[in-house]
């Protein structure tokens, strides 16, 4: 009789701390995924209205907006309830659903994060035939190539039952088929495009402004603005990668291997890499628009609403 009160103590100190962290956690993601949706809707309006950013690359960060528009729109709140709720194991719609989703559009971030490179590549390396290589059919196809891959994908691993649970005996042997063939197509061929033509670009940057500096600059003044331009290209380029292998190098490398080992992984492990590589989506407008002059204009108009004062679509940012 003595112990019992403490047993009720006990058990509502537990449940009262069981509430305060879903709470917690439900804050602290849903505040992500709002930065997500309008970071990438701010994206997405800005090169929609205003008609001077009506071009070939900026249609591909518009491709990747909306890839990760979508993933904070669909993507963050099935995630929330997974990971707050767990239906990790669980073979139901909702969930196969909700991964089939994640796998998508994922996959269409990184591979339009991959089209962009390419595209970075024959601007900065290739700038003489840049106009008529990359013109607005070949970024179409380039961008229905990552959406249909992407769907492929993520249909692909859902028919074939793919799953992030320990597996016996034969169904060891189809998820690692399934989980290689997934993270070669959705990861590592695009990192290593994405690698390799980064790696050109800062080198071909480089002597450029070698080149520059060595018959036009004829003064220290000069020499510090070109080392200025020379550090800053190479820090862009530097936080691009830098911030994607971190987000997904984690999850994937985890991934890859956990059909070879012969514990499970623990699902808070998996869940919290899974938000690790979500939060890509929500760095993505800072990276690859925030850093544009155009797009801090544009954001200054749609904030203060003068795009709803008047037609201001031919409107010079920059």
């Amino acid at each position: 009789l003595i112990e019992q009160p403490h047993r009720c103590s006990l058990t509502f100190f537990l449940f009262f701390n069981s509430v305060i962290t879903c709470v917690s956690l439900y804050i602290f993601l849903g505040f992500m995924s709002v930065i997500t949706v309008c970071g990438n809707l701010l994206v997405v309006i800005s090169i929609v209205y205003f008609r001077q950013l009506h071009t070939p690359t900026n249609y591909l960060i518009l491709s990747l907006a909306v890839a990760d528009l979508l993933v904070g729109i669909l993507v963050f709140p099935s995630s929330m309830t997974v990971t707050v709720t767990s239906c990790w194991y669980q073979e139901d719609l909702f969930c196969k659903l909700r991964g089939s989703f994640d796998v998508t559009l994922s996959t269409a971030s990184i591979l339009n994060l991959c089209c962009i490179s390419i595209d970075r590549y024959y601007a900065v390396c290739k700038p003489l035939t840049y106009r008529s290589q990359m013109t607005h059919r070949v970024i179409g196809m380039m961008i229905l190539a990552s959406w249909g891959v992407s769907a492929l994908i993520g249909i692909g691993i859902i028919v074939a039952g793919f799953n992030q649970g320990k597996c016996e005996g034969s169904c060891l042997i189809d998820a690692l088929i399934s989980t290689t063939l997934a993270c070669v197509f959705s990861f590592y061929v695009p990192v290593i495009v994405m690698l390799s033509f980064y790696l050109k670009i800062l080198s071909v940057a480089q002597k450029q402004v070698k080149s520059i500096q060595s018959t036009t600059c004829q003064s220290s003044e000069c020499g510090t603005t070109v080392s200025r331009m020379e550090r800053k290209a190479t820090k862009t380029l530097a936080v691009v990668m830098g911030v994607f292998l971190f987000c997904w190098a984690p999850y994937f490398l985890c991934i890859i291997f956990q059909p070879l080992t012969y514990e499970e992984t623990p699902v808070a492990v998996i869940e919290t890499l899974n938000w690790l590589t979500l939060s890509n989506s929500m760095l993505n407008p800072f990276i690859y628009a925030f850093f544009y002059t155009w797009f801090r204009s544009a954001i200054r108009m749609i904030l203060s609403g003068r795009i709803f004062q008047g037609n201001h679509a031919n409107t010079t940012l920059f």
